[in-house]
């Protein structure tokens, strides 16, 4: 891939907090609204699709998953677009979702489509929405008159202004990338632009944590590196850099999410890659500034997204978005010990390797009841609907079913508690009902398990 004059666009999810709500009992806090909303009990992300090769599995229109913990994320519509651009580039990367003062939503997206760098808008993507079912009202708002760029556009509510700040990522005279501002009451028209943070070097994928504890945290992309700067005030130029930054290779689009339940944040970032890899940290002091990754077992990424964003929700909105557009009929498989490789066939064997998979469906399984018990489970792949994962001289391969009933045993497995964690899955062979599905130098067979390094290999997380 040919890159950017600029840093590319990512696009960070601004999950602002009320300039002035006070914590709940639990610290929970209402992210990217403007006001507080106690009832808020789940999340929703927003994102657009990348596959390693640009090819299936690639969609630049707005794409929707939901969670209950912030981490772990069931993708909404088949992981297909809920909305796609009508005009412009007609495509969007860095969607952003802001919950408004009036209780509804707003979708902004940076318009481009592909990865075309040269291709310089004045205008950003706008949706309106009420329950994130239904958009209407669709346009693109013009943010400035300069021959470059419009990125990852956010948007927080400033109680001292009585307006929303759209925060977007452009070149000023500068020459580098900045953080500029547009003020807003209704997301048509909006004020003349500003510089709202410029370090001296190229920024970009602003995200702001505003409000807490009466500082506003930003978060952005440096030399690779996520960032942070902060300010008491939400004016322009207010904002001076504080604590460690975090990466994972190189690193951008950083997303802040505040915990429902506990003080814990977690901090996102998506690698500089198509098919981008999330990596997640945490903090239970935000003032700190100081992170600590993840274990890539407590999260998941919905399969082939990038530079999402992630707003709080309540359960009732939860609830409808699932009834809406319905959860994925497939499945992903996890690896307990190598939680960054998933189940997949390769030239019909069966094994475990890092996500991103190529091509992609070979990582995603329709598990049905069990071909020769129905209260078991078969694995059928999803990309080849007449083959089920099956053991033969114990190693696990993608055959096609023969309709014998040696066939259906060997492709049959008893779910259980997780061997290494009862959270988690195992999956006992139905003929062979000593051994279990495990992975061995990455390769998947069926043995027996007796120690602690054969638990951790035979058990799985249940995912998308």
């Amino acid at each position: 891939m040919t890159p950017p004059p600029h840093p590319h666009p990512s696009r960070r999810l601004v999950l602002g907090l009320a300039a002035a709500a006070p914590l709940a009992m639990t610290g929970a806090l209402t992210l990217g609204a403007g006001t507080a909303h106690a009832a808020d009990s789940a999340y929703v992300m927003c994102y657009f699709t990348e596959s390693t090769n640009l090819g299936d599995g690639t969609d630049y229109g707005l794409h929707l998953a939901v969670s209950t913990d912030g981490l772990r994320w069931t993708p909404l519509n088949q992981n297909n677009p809920v909305v796609t651009p009508t005009e412009g580039a007609l495509g969007l990367r860095d969607p952003f979702i802001l919950h408004k003062q009036d209780g509804t939503f707003v979708v902004l997206a940076t318009d481009l489509k592909g990865t075309d760098w040269s291709y310089n808008s004045q205008y950003i993507h706008v949706w309106n929405s009420t329950d994130l079912r239904t958009f209407t009202g669709y346009h693109r708002l013009k943010l400035h008159d300069m021959t470059t760029h419009s990125w990852a556009p956010e948007a927080f509510w400033d109680a001292g202004r009585g307006q929303y700040g759209i925060v977007y990522s452009s070149v000023n005279s500068s020459g580098h990338n900045v953080l500029m501002i547009n003020y807003t009451t209704d997301f048509v028209t909006a004020s003349a632009p500003q510089v709202f943070f410029d370090p001296g070097y190229d920024v970009i994928d602003g995200d702001l944590a505003v409000g807490v504890n009466g500082v506003n945290y930003l978060y952005f992309k440096k030399n690779q590196t996520l960032a942070g700067a902060r300010s008491t005030s939400l004016d322009p130029g207010s904002f001076t850099e504080f604590g460690t930054g975090v990466a994972h290779g190189g690193t951008e689009a950083p997303t802040l999410v505040k915990s429902l339940t506990s003080g814990t944040w977690w901090l996102w970032g998506d690698t500089y890659t198509p098919n981008g890899v999330f990596y997640a940290w945490q903090s239970t002091d935000l003032p700190a500034g100081s992170w600590t990754a993840l274990d890539q077992r407590t999260y998941t990424q919905p399969v082939n997204s990038k530079h999402c964003g992630i707003t709080t929700i309540t359960t009732a909105q939860y609830d409808n978005l699932i009834t809406h557009w319905g959860a994925p009929t497939w499945n992903r498989l996890k690896s307990y010990n190598y939680p960054a490789r998933y189940v997949r066939h390769s030239n019909y064997a069966g094994r475990i390797d890092e996500y991103p998979v190529e091509p992609y469906k070979d990582s995603l399984w329709t598990l049905v009841p069990g071909l020769a018990d129905s209260s078991g489970v078969s694995f059928r792949s999803v990309n080849y609907p007449t083959r089920y994962l099956r053991h033969y001289n114990y190693q696990l391969r993608l055959d096609a079913d023969d309709g014998t009933s040696a066939f259906a045993g060997d492709a049959t497995f008893s779910r259980t508690a997780g061997l290494a964690d009862a959270s988690w899955a195992s999956f006992r062979s139905y003929n062979n009902p000593t051994r279990y599905l495990r992975h061995s130098d990455y390769v998947l067979r069926i043995d027996p398990i007796s120690t602690a390094t054969d638990r951790q290999d035979a058990t799985f997380q249940v995912g998308h």
